[in-house]
Order: structure tokens, then C-alpha cells, then sequence
């Protein structure tokens, strides 16, 4: 018998998360269950086979392993204290962006094992990146449970250091949104060159796309990858000037992390 899992909250997240998990052959409907508010959330989730309900009410204390929050941080503090009578048997994983651990602990008990994990958007369709901390009371069993269950949903990485999670928030977290809007800038420009709006917007989503996946499968650097597509005094040089010269673009990119790790830590005090 697998291990039992709980989610809480089925919303977008959740719900890929889920899927992930049943589909990837990590869990069995049989070992998960939903505790979700919202009926229609309830029916999807009960057209795999998986068990849910409206509340904690039913759940067997003694037989759950890992208990997900995939709630809005607004949630946390009315919807974790429901679940410490779980603690400190079951680990605690959240995915609630900006809330830190020391939180978790507040509301179940300084024994409680508690995982926190950034995930973003491409998690949705198995492409996501999560990085994940835990304190000192979770197990090496549970670390390595719950890294396979994440990975269901995209890379997993751990850092030892709760306070580097603002980073990782500047980094991946709000890094999908970078990438969408440099799309869309090189769809633009692609359109001032006299391109269709239609060929433009394929010509850039493709070429991040493919460049990205490049980058992901190659045993090149990406600098060395971009040294390839550049020949001396080609067309490609001629943009890099622009982009490269003076560090315009690795500036820019560093004020903008910046600038997110700031917010993050400004939200999470």
C-alpha cells in the first residue's frame, strides 16, 4: 500500500498537480483524497476516481502521510489550524506563494514537518520548475517522497536556506512572465519588420520555444550555444551589439530580479 496523500485546495494548481500525479503512475487514486470546498471542483476531481469532500471532517487521522495546501496565501490562516491534529504524524508540503515556514509552525506546532515549494505556470503542463525547503523535522524518506511526486509537474530543486526562497521567486517563479512578454516584444518587432501579426507571433513563440528546449537538451553553456548562432559580422552580431553592448541586457535583467526579490521580501514581512 502507497503512501496516503492529502490535497488541499483543487483549484488550477491543485488540480494539475493532481493529474499529474494520477497520469505520471506516482500515486494510485486510491491513495489520494481532496478536500475542496467547491462542487464543481469536487465532480472533476471525482471523475478520476479520487475520492473528495467539502471538509477535513472525514479524513482517517491515522492513516495520512503528506498533507498538501495548495490554497491562496489569504487562505493559510484560516485553513491550516483545521489540520494539527495531523501533526506531528503527517508532513506538511505548501505551495502557497510568499508564506514562510515559521507560519506553518505558528499554526500546527513547532514539531510539525513542514515543506515549502515555489512552483510556477509551466507546472500546469508538466514544464514547471519547483524548488523546495523544509525544516529540520521532516524526514529523508518524506524529502525524497515528495520531490518524486513534484516531479510529476517539472524540475525539482532544494535549498537549504529559507531566505534564499525570494530569489528563487525572482528567478523562477516570476521568470515565466519575463519570458511571455519578451515574446511578446519580439513579436512586435517582428510585425514592424513587415511581418503578418499571425507569422510574428509564431516566428517568437517558436523561437523561444525551440531555443529554450535547445538550451535544456544540449551539453553546451548557453553563452556557448549563442557563440554558435553568431557568425563575425552576421546578422546576429549586428543584434547582440545592441543587446550585449554596454551589458544593456544583463543589466536590465538583474534590475528586474532585483526589483522582484524586493517585492518578495517586502510581502512576506
Amino acid at each position: 500500500m502507497g503512501r496516503k496523500v492529502v490535497l488541499v485546495g483543487c483549484g488550477n494548481m491543485g488540480y494539475a498537480m493532481l493529474k499529474g500525479w494520477l497520469e505520471g503512475g506516482r500515486l494510485a487514486a486510491s491513495d489520494v483524497m481532496v478536500v475542496e470546498p467547491g462542487e464543481e471542483l469536487r465532480k472533476r476531481v471525482e471523475h478520476h476516481g479520487v475520492k473528495a469532500m467539502s471538509a477535513p471532517d472525514a479524513l482517517p487521522q491515522e492513516a495520512v502521510d503528506l498533507i498538501v495546501f495548495a490554497v491562496k496565501p489569504q487562505a493559510i490562516r484560516d485553513v491550516v489550524p483545521t489540520y494539527r491534529p495531523f501533526a506531528p504524524g503527517a508532513t506538511f508540503l505548501s505551495v502557497a506563494a510568499g508564506t514562510g515556514v515559521a507560519t506553518f509552525e505558528e499554526l500546527l506546532g513547532s514539531q510539525a514537518a513542514v515543506m515549502r515549494c515555489m512552483p510556477n505556470t509551466p507546472a500546469a503542463i508538466g514544464k514547471g520548475m519547483m524548488v523546495v525547503f523544509s525544516n529540520a523535522n521532516v524526514r529523508a524518506e518524506m524529502q525524497a517522497f515528495v520531490s518524486e511526486l513534484l516531479r510529476a509537474s517539472g524540475a525539482v530543486a532544494t535549498v537549504e536556506d529559507e531566505t534564499l526562497m525570494d530569489a528563487v521567486t525572482a528567478v523562477s517563479g516570476s521568470g515565466p512572465a519575463y519570458l511571455f512578454h519578451f515574446i511578446e516584444c519580439l513579436a512586435a518587432a517582428g510585425e514592424k519588420a513587415g511581418l503578418s501579426p499571425e507569422t510574428a507571433n509564431l516566428l517568437a513563440m517558436q523561437t523561444v520555444y525551440g531555443a529554450a528546449a535547445l538550451a535544456r537538451e544540449s551539453d553546451l553553456s548557453p553563452g556557448r550555444l549563442r557563440e554558435q548562432v553568431t557568425s563575425p559580422n552576421g546578422t546576429t552580431a549586428a543584434a547582440l551589439d545592441v543587446l550585449m553592448g554596454e551589458n544593456r541586457l544583463m543589466n536590465l535583467v538583474g534590475e528586474a530580479v532585483n526589483a522582484a526579490k524586493k517585492r518578495s521580501l517586502e510581502l512576506g514581512e
